[in-house]
């Protein structure tokens, strides 16, 4: 039986912008997302016919509300494939954090079972059929660092920002993003990131830009009803982040720092009252 192990990388975004809202709804975004190497690791293997997920993280689900099922149920679907799978996800990244961990492993799900299946889908028609899963899929299959724009299915690669070091502190708390969303007053957000001055910053390499430009305008609802995100940002700032800020619709908070060591102190410092801290790259 053939078996397929395809990773799945988290995300950050270094801006997120809600620019106006939909009459369906939804909301209008401009936010720059940022990969990093905090990563699950999806497992497939091919089945007489049914669809199977199993997770190392028993708090996920494994039936058909989990975005890894939707995604392979797509796939049978689309293409009339009467073989199922079972895919086991190896769950790294924590749940509800602002860091596309769902999104990631549907994107990963998809490129696996094109590869098993023989489907020769190239990465754009893969994206196509992401969407239809969640507005973060197509981002997570073509990765890298990228603008995002409408409800952030619409993408542009920028240059890469890679090998950057990231401290990140999730705390134990679940932020819905339906919530956040809810209660986001547009016409009340003082502060908006300058989009453009941040790409800038990425494609001519000019850390100083992406730093005195990154805002998440979600923060003014999440840190309103968690203020510990806004004490976690203050404790990065304090150990020598160069900039730090709320991942999504959070509760993830990311520093960038130059120096190892003070990601070391503010890691001590934050594992007092934060259990989940992760030193990653971006990628």
């Amino acid at each position: 039986m053939e078996e397929i192990k395809i990773d799945a990388y988290g995300k950050i975004n270094l801006s997120l912008d809600v620019i106006g809202k939909r009459e369906n709804g939804y909301h209008e975004l401009e936010m720059v997302m940022q990969q990093i190497d905090l990563k699950d690791t999806i497992t497939i293997k091919e089945t007489d016919k049914d669809i199977i997920v199993d997770c190392n993280n028993r708090n996920v689900p494994t039936d058909s509300t989990n975005l890894v099922y939707k995604a392979c149920e797509l796939i049978k679907d689309k293409f009339n494939i009467n073989k199922g799978a079972y895919i086991y996800i190896d769950k790294k990244i924590p749940m509800a954090a602002g860091l596309a961990g769902g999104s990631s492993d549907a994107g990963a799900t998809l490129k696996g079972l094109n590869e098993m299946w023989n489907l020769n889908l190239n990465e754009k028609e893969l994206m196509d059929i992401g969407v239809k899963i969640g507005a973060d899929v197509p981002y997570c299959i073509m990765g890298g660092t990228a603008l995002a724009k409408g409800i952030g299915e619409e993408l542009t690669k920028l240059n890469s920002f890679s090998n950057k070091l990231i401290l990140l502190a999730n705390p134990n708390i679940e932020v819905s993003t339906a919530y956040v969303y809810n209660n986001l007053n547009i016409e009340k957000i003082k502060e908006h990131p300058n989009t453009k001055e941040i790409i800038e910053g990425v494609n001519k390499g000019n850390i100083e830009k992406v730093l005195n430009n990154m805002v998440n305008v979600l923060e003014t609802v999440t840190i309103n009803k968690y203020p510990i995100i806004q004490k976690v940002k203050e404790a990065m700032i304090k150990n020598g982040a160069l900039g730090s800020l709320m991942s999504g619709s959070g509760p993830t908070v990311f520093g960038i720092f130059d120096d190892i060591n003070n990601v070391n102190i503010c890691k001590d410092e934050l594992s007092e009252y934060i259990d989940n801290l992760f030193i990653v790259k971006t990628i």
